[in-house]
């Protein structure tokens, strides 16, 4: 099916958002009129550079208060039309969208409205344009989609029909009886189809339309639900997005594109209007890559807690170490950043990487061209949307390409130590990528993403959102901070599984190692809020240790200091715990604020 993008979804000038919506792969575009007056380029030389790109202009939009309205105020829209339209032809343009009129002028009169809008069609007629009636959630007579239909049904005109916006229709309401009336609704006289997504919030519907859209699948309404409903007419047109999002006209269009895209190819396979690869979950972490210019401080956090180094990579500076099914790889190539150790890359065990990566190039996730010697596992890589290099990967399965064969074995015992397994990594995004984020992990890699939850900074909030498969054998914490400023975006984090937190924090400390130390106000806070064991609480104020619970089961866990960008967490779940101490992390963070504060880091 065609995909459409308004201009407004994108930030830049008009030529950079064509560019972009081109390039992303979209079909065609609506043209949002502040994009044409503030452009260098006539109305002929855009139908150009849109024809030299692939493009059909789908929509021009929005013509604003235009019915119900006095006789002479009519007379002087029909004046501004004719003008419109004159420049619709130049452009190229078949279609306008008229929008619900939210003018004091207007009457609640649907006969006058209907009869307004048959003349303003009749105009457009000559003209060869067709004329899209929208309701918008906020219009002053009319306000929902059902009302609109009625005044269109009403003028029956030929060149009149109407607009369906998901965001209007939804931000009223998702009960699945309100779409019923779609049903009623021919077709061929839906000319155009607006998409967009939202989280879901209780605030003024204006202001929610304006900055908070967000692409489908990336918010809380169905929007998949109402494209059933829409398709379910025999509408043909395209499916179109129009994003109002303030971080979206801040962000870079070419990303923002290539996200609106995906978002469209994963709301055409949910309704099934199209059957991409399919996808293939995760079933564990093979391995996380550290990089970094200087390994001797990573390297004695890595001993503390247990790891030994016991490979090298044949080619690369790249070390292997190993603590029970926890992998690390340390990378002190020429290329590693110059803000210190980060976390550069995840290796996914997949049980088909091949399919998987099949799966995340259909759904334009980046494809990593690799350097390898010839003797190197041919491993498939994609792009995540905060520069994080995924693998796909098998672990000593003989059937398929085996990443652990290209290291030569290092005769190193491991020292003695606690950690099973990588329990989750948290990634941090850059600001305006969080919901894109979401949607990539969701989608590309087929897991299941989890509630957004606010968690207070000392300088603000953090945003923290997980994405995990069913059995948690794979766990991401995708977190951003409250602006482009915030410098708790910098911090990434590998939490380690343990049988046995208070153990492995003993270890870690008597190997050298520094946890990250928490205030004693904390820790009567728990008393407060919890009953102990004789002991627990002044071992785990001790030790720096937090606790939670909820539910299913209890959670302890303890950090390490930032290296770089990184730090450790050492994590204990009992009983089924499902969180990763949401209810601690403001603790934690005002914690690493001070020990930065005190070493400058």
């Amino acid at each position: 099916m065609r995909t459409s993008i308004a201009t407004v979804s994108l930030s830049g000038s008009l030529t950079e958002k064509l560019t972009a919506a081109s390039r992303a792969g979209f079909d065609g575009v609506e043209i949002f009129e502040n994009d044409l007056l503030a452009s260098p380029l006539t109305p002929e030389e855009i139908r150009a550079r849109c024809a030299d790109l692939g493009l059909t202009i789908d929509l021009y939009q929005p013509m604003r208060d235009i019915e119900a309205v006095p006789e002479d105020e009519f007379a002087r829209n029909l004046r501004r039309a004719r003008h419109k339209f004159e420049l619709m032809n130049r452009l190229g343009a078949d279609t306008v969208l008229v929008c619900s009129s939210v003018s004091p002028l207007a009457a609640d009169d649907d006969a006058l409205a209907a009869e307004q809008l048959a003349r303003l069609a009749d105009l457009a007629q000559d003209f060869g344009i067709r004329v899209a009636y929208e309701a918008l959630a906020w219009g002053r007579h009319v306000s929902t989609y059902d009302h609109a239909w009625h005044i269109v049904e009403t003028a029956g005109h030929p060149a009149l029909g109407t607009c369906l916006d998901s965001f209007h229709i939804l931000s009223r309401g998702s009960d699945p009886k309100d779409l019923e009336g779609i049903a009623d609704i021919p077709g061929e006289k839906i000319f155009f189809l607006q998409l967009a997504d939202a989280p879901l919030l209780a605030m003024d519907v204006l202001q929610w339309s304006r900055h908070y859209r967000c692409f489908p699948g990336q918010g809380g309404f169905d929007v998949a639900g109402l494209v059933r409903s829409v398709l379910h007419t025999g509408y043909d047109g395209p499916l179109s997005l129009e994003i109002f999002n303030d971080v979206f006209r801040q962000a870079e269009a070419g990303p923002t594109a290539v996200d609106a895209r995906r978002s469209l190819l994963v709301l055409q396979e949910t309704v099934g209007i199209a059957a991409p690869p399919a996808s293939v979950a995760p079933t564990g972490i093979a391995f996380a890559e550290l990089v970094t210019p200087d390994a001797e401080p990573l390297s004695a956090v890595l001993g503390a807690l247990g790891f030994a180094r016991t490979a090298r990579h044949r080619s690369k500076p790249v070390d292997l170490w190993q603590q029970g099914e926890a992998r690390l790889l340390v990378n002190t190539g020429t290329a590693v950043r110059r803000d210190g150790t980060g976390l550069a890359a995840i290796g996914l065990e997949s049980p088909d990487p091949t399919a998987a990566a099949r799966r995340a190039e259909a759904l334009l996730a980046p494809v990593l061209p690799r350097r390898r010697a010839p003797e190197d596992a041919q491993l498939d890589a994609v792009l995540a949307p905060d520069g994080t290099e995924l693998f796909f990967c098998a672990t000593d399965r003989p059937e398929l390409p085996n990443w652990r064969a290209d290291f030569e074995d290092i005769a190193q015992a491991p020292a003695p130590g606690h950690a099973a397994r990588i329990d989750h990594l948290a990634l941090t995004q850059p600001w305006h990528h969080f919901d894109e984020a979401a949607l990539f992990h969701r989608s590309v890699l087929g897991l299941h993403a989890q509630e957004s939850v606010d968690v207070a900074d000392p300088y603000g909030l953090m945003r923290s959102r997980a994405v995990t498969t069913d059995d948690g054998s794979v766990r991401i914490a995708l977190t951003v901070g409250a602006a482009p400023t915030d410098d708790t975006v910098h911090a990434q984090h590998i939490a380690l599984a343990t049988d046995d937190v208070v153990a492995a924090a003993r270890r870690f400390a008597e190997a050298g190692g520094r946890l990250l130390p928490i205030p004693a106000n904390y820790y009567d806070d728990l008393a407060a809020r919890y009953e102990f064991t004789d002991g627990e609480l002044e071992t785990y104020r001790e030790l720096g240790i937090l606790y939670d619970r909820d539910a299913h089961g209890e959670f302890r866990h303890c950090y390490t200091p930032t290296i770089g960008r990184v730090f450790f967490e050492l994590v204990q779940r009992d009983g089924g715990y499902r969180g990763y101490g949401a209810q601690n992390a403001p603790v934690r963070l005002a914690a690493q604020h001070a020990v930065r504060r005190l070493t400058g880091g």
